[in-house]
């Protein structure tokens, strides 16, 4: 799907992450890949990374440093890069904004989520829209929170609506230079920002008693097969969208079988 397309793939860190599992995906599928990590993540990257293909460059970058990412695309641009897409696999909420009282929490740490996970979407866009001269495909992360309050989740919750009504605005924007943005909402996955969400096997054990599709939360591969299909030709026509990965959870409206 992927063969003579240059990606990015950001927010590589641990071997169980959606980012690492699209990285083997898009390699699978014939990419060209360019991998980014948070710069005290490197060393762990390169070795995830250097395990699957050495000849794959992972480059430090703090998405929420703006003249960092600005600097990256003008590296690419040097090199004379053309990127035909990127997945944003970027989000941090700090703890007190994921659970406890939600009115209660420090303005501070909402606007470090904020800034991590909604506002570094629209940063990597901006940076890479002038290298996608044959047009592109942009894929950020959602969990499926849209219309529900979870007992665990909170400001991160907030945080993932609003990164679907920015998917939405960087279509309308990009639409006309041939540039897609969607979003793949997956179910809950056991990796290392889940270990930073308190009673997380809160959200494990509703997807276990509603999804019509047994959903595994230790196998991120079925939303790299998303990612990529998004990233790929076959989704050419396909611009604002949130495509559920999640077993079924979303078009379901109560359990189905006891937890």
């Amino acid at each position: 799907m992927l063969t003579n397309k240059t990606v990015v793939i950001t927010g590589i860190v641990t071997p169980d992450s959606i980012a690492t599992a699209t990285l083997r995906a898009a390699l699978d599928h014939g990419a060209s890949v360019i991998a980014t990590a948070f710069l005290r993540d490197l060393e762990a990257a390169q070795a995830v990374v250097g395990a699957i293909d050495p000849s794959v460059q992972v480059v430090p970058l703090d998405l929420t440093d703006r003249p960092a990412v600005d600097q990256f695309a003008a590296t690419l641009a040097e090199q004379g890069t053309v990127v035909d897409g990127a997945l944003h696999a970027v989000a941090f909420a700090p703890r007190g904004a994921l659970s406890g009282s939600f009115t209660g929490v420090d303005s501070g740490d909402v606007e470090v989520a904020f800034r991590s996970s909604v506002w570094t979407y629209a940063v990597l866009a901006h940076a890479l829209t002038p290298l996608m001269t044959r047009g592109g495909s942009l894929v950020g992360l959602d969990f499926d929170a849209g219309g529900r309050a979870w007992p665990v989740y909170n400001w991160m919750g907030a945080c993932k609506a609003a990164l679907r009504e920015a998917s939405r605005y960087i279509a309308r924007d990009g639409g006309p230079l041939g540039i897609r943005s969607n979003l793949v909402a997956a179910g809950p996955l056991r990796t290392r920002a889940a270990s930073g969400i308190a009673d997380f096997d809160t959200l494990t054990s509703a997807f276990a008693s509603t999804t019509p599709l047994l959903w595994d939360p230790t196998d991120a591969r079925p939303v790299a097969d998303a990612v990529c299909f998004l990233l790929s030709d076959l989704a050419r026509a396909i611009t604002g969208e949130v495509l559920h990965v999640d077993g079924g959870f979303n078009a379901m409206a109560t359990a189905l079988r006891e937890r």
